[in-house]
């Protein structure tokens, strides 16, 4: 720039400076200002800031997104984002193919067979090799890759939603492919991947899932389940004692809290505002996970039958010598024909009849039982199972005895279907749970009661030893110091030693009872010791009960001393509304006002200062009695919580969540594995989840909250202040999960004669001479038999072969 230019410049600005002099002082100022208040440095601190963020974030991030794109860059026209796989999903949709695990991985061809449950839903049951497409269809639309099944199909198919089978694709090909068909699966196997590299090329508008499952072995049980498998019956809440409201009235609030609260929400639910509407998808997981469980032994069925498709020529006829073996086998197998029927239509029928006989008596005499158990004398009295717990053990194992020939039958039933029909696994869980604890009850009750008998005189000893000092000596020693002044309190004497001389007298007059008891005292324990053969719940319930005969006397002078509190509590309180003004106002439930004379209440007042006085007398004598009625009840209650884990604990379940969780289902987890490839496929896998073990003891956590809920409540602490009644918990509430693995209503007897009557004519029928057998023994005709051939039999290259 030229000097003048700048010397120009220079002027102009000061002159334009001299002009606008107000404008620059007030700027001057502003900076001034913005200095004094920190507004620069504020300033200078965000800026800052903002650097320090772009270059410790910013710029490594764009290094790192730079660096990945160079590793792995988008090829064009395979390569999808999420926008556009949403768009192929809205336009075509989203196409999933389940996937076995023991699928071969070879590359031999091979058709998929399977089911389609829509046009992009299709799950892959058998891959039948080296055979040809068409045979294949033809062969399932005739029928003829399911003969010699062992039970009819159509339960199967049933069972999988009544869709049939069909031809899916084909796999390892040899026909070039460029256009994507939903409805035939073009698919490639490598030799170490269970996943199959599916054709579906990028710009087909289809996003494609592999999933990959586990078949469950049907013989052993195993089966996928979309909700928790139950062990308990579903009216188990309903099973419980069906003792009255009215003598659990803490118990029934309860529950009346619980219902109020479900109740509510529910109606939460209804004003709820966000729904999500299931997808088809997820309406069809049902029937997936039903295909999945029945495609073991469809599998199996097609590919013992393979050999059928494709053969078109003619059979020959049988030679000289074919026909000399065929002769020989018949002679052999019509003799093992007779033998058999000889043994079951005399021996066999003769034998079951007398079983079932004898086994009826003693459901006949069990029955009698039961009723005299659940016997009520009036309509809202107790039964004897309410209020003694070794007739609710009684109850329970008679209950047991009349349900398992009911869950024996439904288990044998389930050998006439299919095994994949899981419908009678929760039953099986539930039957051999109850066998294997009632197994382990006797086991551990013989010992014990071998223990008791051998030294029955010892243990009377020790139990006679307690009872005296605790119940007797010791109660004693407490009242007497009660008498006194306990701890430096001062009691009213004279009406402490009324209280103590009752006592001391209902003491001494027990005592001389249970002098009368004692000489019985070791037989009485070796009566607990032989009841210990039907297992070690009846000793502990024999022993429970005979804890309530021998504290009998303190649960009596609880009740007097808790209503004597009562009383005068009731009465303080209602002398104190007459110090108000108040009077309790019974009809309308409400305290009203109320005008009082003055000799009303100087007789109140005199009342008032009397009850005053004797009340802490009377509260330590009901805090005495209520302590030890309380710890009368904890005792029991851990009595009954050792009679409920020899009764209900889930043993055989837990085996079988060691052993073999599949057994036990819980759910199902979809989890996402990463593709090495660039189609558009993701690879799931269906992983099983075994039932957590919180589930196995859902019943004792209920129990836990029942037991929690009714002694840790407000009502029953007001109570025991109060001196009010406190019930212990209700029998229904303790045998509550144990009644859960027993129906609500038992079989009666003629149901249960009629079901043997039913079951022995049908294995009359078919003891006849429609049985077949076969070289490898005996056995019943099964219904696709004969199918193959006229007399059953298959040929494989001339020879005739027996069909199993």
């Amino acid at each position: 720039m030229h000097p003048f230019s700048i010397l120009t410049l220079g002027i102009f600005v000061a002159g334009y400076i001299t002009a606008r002099w107000d404008l620059v002082t007030r700027l001057y100022e502003l900076a001034i200002f913005a200095w004094d208040h920190g507004v620069i440095t504020r300033a200078a601190k965000g800026f800052t800031a903002l650097s320090i963020i772009f270059l410790v974030i910013v710029i490594p991030v764009n290094r790192i997104a730079a660096r990945e794109s160079e590793l792995q860059p988008r090829i064009g026209g395979r390569g999808i984002s999420a926008r556009e796989q949403l768009q192929r999903r809205g336009s075509n949709g989203l196409m999933r193919v389940f996937w076995p695990s023991d699928a071969p991985s070879g590359v031999n061809p091979g058709v998929l067979v399977g089911f389609r449950n829509s046009e992009l839903d299709c799950i892959v049951v058998a891959i039948l090799q080296d055979v040809e497409i068409k045979s294949v269809d033809i062969a399932l639309k005739l029928g003829i890759l399911f003969r010699n099944s062992e039970f009819p199909i159509d339960q199967l198919f049933e069972r999988c939603g009544g869709s049939p089978l069909q031809v899916l694709g084909v796999l390892n090909t040899t026909k070039e492919t460029y256009a994507f068909d939903p409805h035939t699966i073009v698919a490639n196997t490598a030799a170490k991947s269970h996943f199959p590299a599916i054709t579906c090329p990028g710009l087909s508008n289809f996003t494609l899932q592999v999933i990959v499952f586990d078949r469950p072995h049907p013989r052993r049980m195993q089966y996928l389940s979309l909700s928790p498998i139950s062990l308990e019956l579903g009216d188990d809440n309903e099973k419980a004692s069906s003792e009255p409201a009215l003598f659990d009235p803490i118990n029934a609030k309860e529950e009346a809290e619980w219902e109020r609260k479900a109740t509510l929400v529910e109606k939460l639910k209804l004003h709820t505002i966000i729904s999500h509407p299931s997808t088809q998808q997820e309406k069809s997981l049902p029937t997936i996970v039903e295909q999945i469980n029945c495609s073991y032994e469809i599998s199996a069925l097609l590919q013992g039958n393979i050999h059928l498709v494709g053969r078109t020529r003619s059979k020959r006829s049988l030679s000289v010598g074919e026909r000399v073996v065929e002769s020989a086998t018949n002679l052999w197998d019509s003799i093992l024909q007779v033998l058999y029927n000889v043994f079951t239509a005399y021996i066999v029928p003769i034998c079951l009849r007398l079983l079932v006989l004898v086994f009826m008596g003693h459901r006949i005499a069990g029955e009698v039982t039961l009723l005299l158990l659940e016997w009520r004398p009036l309509a809202n009295s107790l039964a004897l199972k309410d209020v003694s717990a070794t007739a609710q053990q009684v109850d329970i194992r008679l209950q047991q005895f009349c349900y398992w020939p009911d869950q024996y039958m439904t288990l044998q039933a389930r050998k006439q279907s299919w095994k994949s029909i899981t419908t009678s696994h929760p039953e099986y869980i539930r039957f051999y749970n109850s066998l294997w604890l009632v197994a382990n009850d006797v086991i551990i009750g013989m010992a014990l009661g071998s223990y008791i008998i051998e030294n029955a005189d010892f243990v009377a000893a020790q139990l006679d030893y307690v009872l005296m000092t605790w119940t007797i000596t010791g109660l004693q020693g407490m009242i007497v110091w009660l008498m006194g002044w306990p701890a430096g309190l001062k009691l009213n004497t004279e009406l402490a030693t009324f209280l103590g001389d009752l006592f001391l007298w209902v003491i001494d007059y027990w005592a001389g009872y249970m002098s009368l008891l004692r000489p019985y005292l070791p037989n009485i324990i070796s009566f607990i010791g032989l009841s210990s053969f039907a297992g070690a719940t009846m000793p502990i319930s024999l022993f429970s009960d005979l804890l309530s005969i021998l504290t009998l006397h303190i649960y009596c002078f609880y009740v007097a001393s808790a209503k004597i509190y009562n009383w005068q509590l009731t009465i303080l309180s209602s002398l104190f509304h007459l110090f108000r003004g108040k009077k309790n106002n019974v009809l309308r439930n409400r305290i009203d006002s109320c005008d009082y004379d003055l000799d009303q209440l100087l007789l109140g007042t005199i009342l008032f200062a009397i009850l005053a006085f004797l009340l802490p007398t009377v509260m330590v004598y009901y805090a005495t009695f209520a302590g030890a009625r309380m710890g009368i009840i904890s005792l029991k209650a851990l009595l009954e919580m050792g009679l409920a884990c020899l009764n209900h604990f889930p043993l055989f379940a837990l085996m079988l969540r060691i052993k073999d969780s599949q057994r036990l289902p819980g759910g199902i987890r979809f989890r996402n594995l990463p593709n090495p490839r660039t189609e558009p496929t993701a690879h799931i896998y269906l992983n099983p989840v075994p039932l957590p073990i919180h589930l196995c003891f859902h019943s004792y956590l209920y129990l836990y909250s029942r037991l929690r809920a009714h002694y840790a409540s407000f009502s029953v602490f007001f109570c025991l202040l109060t001196g009010q009644f406190v019930p212990p918990i209700a029998r229904k509430d303790l045998y509550g999960l144990q009644y859960g693995m027993l129906p609500k209503i038992r079989v009666s007897v003629g149901d249960l004669w009629r079901r043997f009557r039913f079951d022995e004519l049908g294995k009359g029928k078919g003891s006849g001479l429609g049985s077949k057998v076969t070289p490898r023994g005996l056995r019943p005709p099964t219904p696709r038999e004969g199918i193959a051939g006229s007399n059953g039999s298959v040929r494989t290259n001339g020879i005739p072969r027996r069909s199993h």
